[in-house]
C-alpha cells in the first residue's frame, strides 16, 4: 500500500497527520497518524521529520481494515532517538582525527642556528 500525506490538523499539542493510503486494485482509503508535539521535543526530534515518520509507521505496521487511526507513540519515539544517536556515536566513531606529520625540522623555526 502507498502512503501519501493529504494535511494535518493540530489540537493543543496533538498533531493529527492525515493519510492516504492507495491499495493495490486502486482503492483508497484514509489513515490519520497522531503525534504528540511535548513528547518530540523531549526526545529531540525535528518537526520537520515527524510526518516522514508518521508515513514510515503506517508501512511498517500496515493497518488493518478497521484502524483509521494510530497514534506515534513515546515508545516509537524513544526506538526513533535511539537509532539517531547509535548513527552520530557511529559517525564521530569513524571520523578520523587529522594529524600533522611530524618533520625532521621540528623547531628550528625558532632556535638559532649554531655556525
Amino acid at each position: 500500500m502507498d502512503f501519501t500525506l493529504t494535511g494535518f490538523l493540530q489540537d493543543r499539542e496533538i498533531r493529527h497527520y492525515t493519510f492516504q493510503g492507495t491499495e493495490e486494485d486502486r482503492t483508497r482509503r484514509q489513515f490519520t497518524v497522531d503525534a504528540d508535539l511535548g513528547l518530540l521535543r523531549k526526545y529531540g526530534i525535528a518537526l520537520q521529520e515527524l510526518p516522514l515518520l508518521c508515513r514510515r509507521l503506517l508501512e511498517r505496521n500496515a493497518p488493518s481494515r478497521e484502524v483509521k487511526v494510530v497514534t506515534f507513540s513515546e515508545d516509537l519515539m524513544r526506538e526513533h532517538a535511539d537509532e539517531c544517536a547509535a548513527l552520530r556515536r557511529a559517525a564521530q566513531e569513524k571520523k578520523k582525527t587529522y594529524r600533522r606529520p611530524k618533520s625532521n625540522r621540528l623547531g628550528q623555526g625558532w632556535r638559532n642556528p649554531t655556525p
